[in-house]
């Protein structure tokens, strides 16, 4: 799946921008206009969310996409923005419990092998009273849709790894998490939300 995403670096920005037109629509600023303080962003991606975080946030990604994470230092290097980018797994985050104030992950936790792994993991490190912010695609609450997110899984999961019909909110709790906001449009498909590690 990394040389799957290595091969995708270099079209990535131009697929998500059509996604996010039709779908997502200002999911990406929503997500970073609520990150505060120490912020981590778990699959970075090639940064496009970078523009859009708070000017006082002090800001570290991770991404296990080698030529993704490339990208990434392309853009922050554009844009003169601090951040601290480095190769790493986030069912593993290489971070010490209670590291960020906040942790943001943006339609990635559809792709990444164990998710539920990868949230108990930012949960982790988040520091109590820090917030998880998310958005993703998820099952939608359409069945006619539903049936078209299981058709294609039957060729997005074996090529790259990618999911259609995860729903994150269903593990938070596990994760040791209060959801504070949730909300869903576009049938659905898209999910954004808030939750808290409790203080």
């Amino acid at each position: 799946m990394r040389r799957y995403w290595d091969r995708s670096a270099p079209s990535y920005d131009r697929m998500m921008g059509c996604f996010e037109r039709f779908f997502a629509g200002d999911s990406r600023d929503w997500v970073c206009s609520r990150a505060s303080g120490d912020v981590l962003e778990v699959a970075v991606g090639t940064g496009l969310n970078l523009p859009g975080y708070p000017v006082g946030a002090r800001l570290t990604g991770i991404e296990w996409s080698r030529q993704m994470l490339a990208l990434a230092r392309q853009r922050a290097a554009r844009l003169g923005r601090r951040v601290h980018l480095l190769q790493a797994d986030a069912q593993a985050l290489p971070f010490p419990d209670a590291s960020f104030d906040t942790v943001v992950c943006t339609f990635s936790l559809c792709a990444i092998p164990d998710e539920r792994q990868a949230l108990a993991e930012m949960a982790r490190v988040l520091r109590p009273g820090g917030r998880l912010v998310l958005a993703d695609h998820v099952v939608s609450t359409s069945g006619p849709v539903r049936l078209v997110q299981r058709v294609l899984e039957l060729v997005t999961v074996p090529l790259g790894g990618e999911h259609f019909r995860r729903r994150p909110l269903e593990h938070l709790r596990a994760a040791g998490l209060t959801v504070e906001h949730t909300e869903r449009f576009r049938l659905g498909i898209i999910e954004r939300l808030v939750a808290r590690k409790p203080r």
